[in-house]
């Protein structure tokens, strides 16, 4: 009887857990790899063409000249950096791959090893061999938990997403496509390449106003500091090529 009212008690636990759980919704923001992608590709796109575009504009080049080689960089830099972002993640997974066999195969020949560094993790959040000894013995059951709680705990890899690479190329390129467009797009309504390059400075560092803003608040950064940060290192870029391209025109 008393069997019975302990396994009561333990089915209205979990009820209650699952209840609680049901009401509880935590906002937490989860794409943080793709913001980090958007955040690579729109503030190097903001910068370098921006730094071009003054450069070449410094040099008395015509909107014409400066416009071509303006989203030729574009094109150049969105393929670059896609290519960048997709080797990085394709690299991540391999390496996440090649530790998974490794600790796959550390658990089918060693065994109890693997068990004992089960038990030294959870020792280490406080645990004694009386708790953590039946999560031991349960993962042991499992192998399949056991594998995915040794990637996680032990050696503090998550398994990344199957098209990550992809999907990180392809943001990370047209995020620099737009915001490289910025700086351009005065130049393509502005013959004159002085007072373009005006027109440009003001639109371009207002994007990076707003855009540093927002970066902030993704993530977690003071907006108003990331916005004044993001600025000032567009505008540093953008003023040392354009005296760096009227130092050689002098010469």
């Amino acid at each position: 009887m008393a069997l019975n009212g302990g396994k009561t008690t333990l089915v209205q636990d979990e009820e209650k857990q699952q209840l609680l759980l049901e009401k509880h919704t935590e906002k937490h923001f989860t794409a943080g790899e793709v913001v980090r992608d958007i955040i690579i590709g729109v503030s190097d796109g903001l910068t370098v063409p921006f730094a071009l575009a003054a450069g070449l504009s410094g040099a008395n080049a015509s909107s014409a000249l400066v416009l071509t080689a303006g989203l030729a960089e574009v094109a150049a830099g969105a393929i670059s950096m896609g290519l960048g972002g997709y080797l990085a993640a394709k690299s991540e997974a391999d390496h996440y791959n090649r530790e998974l066999q490794r600790e796959q195969d550390e658990i089918d020949t060693v065994p109890d090893v693997e068990a004992a560094e089960i038990a030294d993790i959870l020792s280490q959040y406080g645990l004694g061999p009386e708790e953590y000894g039946p999560v031991v013995t349960s993962l042991r059951n499992n192998p399949k938990a056991w594998l995915e709680f040794m990637m996680k705990f032990e050696l503090g890899l998550e398994r990344p997403e199957p098209r990550r690479a992809l999907v990180s190329a392809a943001t990370i390129a047209l995020s620099y496509v737009a915001g490289g467009l910025v700086p351009l797009l005065p130049y393509m309504f502005v013959p004159e390449a002085a007072r373009a390059m005006a027109v440009s400075v003001a639109v371009t560092l207002a994007a990076l106003l707003f855009f540093g803003f927002v970066k902030g608040r993704f993530t977690g950064d003071r907006p108003f500091f990331s916005a004044v940060q993001t600025t000032v290192v567009g505008a540093l870029a953008s003023a040392a090529a354009f005296a760096m391209a009227r130092a050689v025109q002098s010469i």
